[in-house]
């Protein structure tokens, strides 16, 4: 019901958007004297904001057309190449020549924990001038219609693992927060299985691999409420007409109120500002506010019973460091990792995943041979900021590029033919 009443309260409130949007682009007009006076750009600047608060906002755009490669700017293509009814996974083909065949691969998991992948704009972009790069691309639960079934923390699993047979050998997992854990156990259930087609390494970067250390108040409020509690409060069907009607979910706009409340003077302020730079006539820093808005507010569904086995085997239980997550009734053994290389990333000041959350999976993947494991901590950032942002693309994005490129030259697993860049085996 409660998923219904904000359904109609955003319906009701179209018209008034429709009208604070045309009157402030009467109010912005050049040929209106008021649009030169101080007076005319406070109206019209407050009733961008208004109109800005109460919007919906939908999936952004990766609006990637192109990068710079050896200093030239080389066409990029946007394709769906593997698609299942909660994930399309995107390829950013680059027009480039054989030449640069060597490139690492690298699949990025995006989280699903809210937000579109579009979040991830800026890690592609870092990434795209030295490596081939897909990423998953989940799709709001809301969208889904409920004879296409359930999906829950065992088949994130088996779509990690499908995506990775599917982009075939020497690829580079990149898991970005939240899907550190189902990524890392997809590995150790591919390395279990003397897999030939299990990644050349993997980087975990901000994630929630082991909640008991240094725990944040996202980790605190899991812990100290039972799982049935979740079920109660916050976990909703989607209202009509929605495709996905009926269909059990965590809300994206629960979740971004969750995210808001832990910060809700600096939004507060930044709105201020915001505000203040459009009456200033200030469009640099006023096209930044729009910019990251239009993506920190879009989000998505996710099903229910994804969210409430990530809840109680992460953060609840912590599963996967004790040794006891069960992946379709088979334990994730961490030690079974032997051949694939694992990079850790962790922010300094991340008030999601705290600083040792991440680093954890050195320890518990006790069989990684020392050559092929790294852990760096990037000083100075936030959770945001360790995909994200100037000291991302300066300090992090180097460093995963080069650790791909050193264990992705050469995949070689016991009793298995080694594989060679060019297809050729050995």
């Amino acid at each position: 019901m409660f998923y219904q009443l904000y359904e109609m309260n955003h319906a009701a409130m179209a018209p008034f958007r429709a009208a604070a949007e045309m009157t402030r682009l009467a109010y912005r007009n050049p040929l209106n004297p008021l649009s030169y006076t101080a007076v005319g750009r406070s109206v019209a600047a407050g009733l961008e904001v208004f109109e800005r608060v109460t919007r919906r906002y939908g999936k952004p755009a990766f609006n990637l057309p192109e990068t710079t490669v050896d200093g030239k700017a080389v066409a990029v293509t946007e394709k769906v190449v593997w698609s299942k009814p909660f994930c399309n996974l995107l390829h950013f083909e680059r027009a480039l020549p054989a030449a640069h065949a060597s490139d690492p691969k690298i699949l990025i998991v995006a989280p699903m924990s809210g937000h579109y992948a579009t979040l991830l704009r800026g890690t592609v972009e870092a990434l795209l001038p030295s490596a081939d790069v897909y990423i998953t691309d989940w799709i709001d639960a809301r969208m889904v219609p409920l004879t296409e079934g359930n999906f829950d923390l065992n088949d994130y699993i088996d779509y990690v693992i499908d995506i990775i047979h599917h982009l075939g050998p020497q690829t580079n997992v990149v898991a970005v927060c939240q899907p550190s854990v189902p990524v890392l156990a997809a590995v150790a259930r591919m390395e279990a299985e003397n897999d030939p087609l299990a990644p050349a390494s993997m980087t975990l970067m901000g994630g929630p691999i082991d909640t008991r250390i240094n725990p944040t108040a996202v980790n605190e409020l899991a812990k100290n409420k039972p799982i049935e509690w979740f079920e109660d409060n916050v976990i909703m069907t989607v209202p009509w007409p929605q495709p996905g009607f009926m269909r059990p979910v965590y809300p994206g706009f629960l979740q971004l109120s969750g995210f808001m409340s832990m910060n809700l003077d600096r939004h507060m302020i930044a709105h201020k500002d915001f505000y203040l730079h459009l009456v200033k006539n200030d469009g640099e820093p006023a096209e930044k506010h729009r910019d990251f808005y239009d993506e920190y507010l879009a989000v998505m569904d996710l099903t229910a019973e994804f969210y409430l086995q990530t809840v109680e085997e992460v953060f609840i239980k912590h599963a996967l460091p004790k040794g006891e997550l069960l992946h379709r009734g088979k334990r994730v053994d961490t030690g079974a990792i032997r051949n694939v290389a694992l990079l850790t990333v962790e922010g300094e000041n991340d008030d999601i995943s705290g600083v040792g959350q991440t680093r954890a999976a050195q320890t518990i993947c006790t069989n990684i041979p020392d050559e092929k494991r790294m852990h760096y901590m990037q000083p100075d950032v936030g959770h945001y900021g360790v995909f994200n942002g100037s000291r991302f693309r300066r300090e992090i994005a180097p460093r995963i590029i080069a650790f791909a490129r050193e264990h992705s030259a050469i995949t070689a697993r016991p009793g298995i033919k080694r594989i060679i860049k060019g297809g050729k085996s050995a």
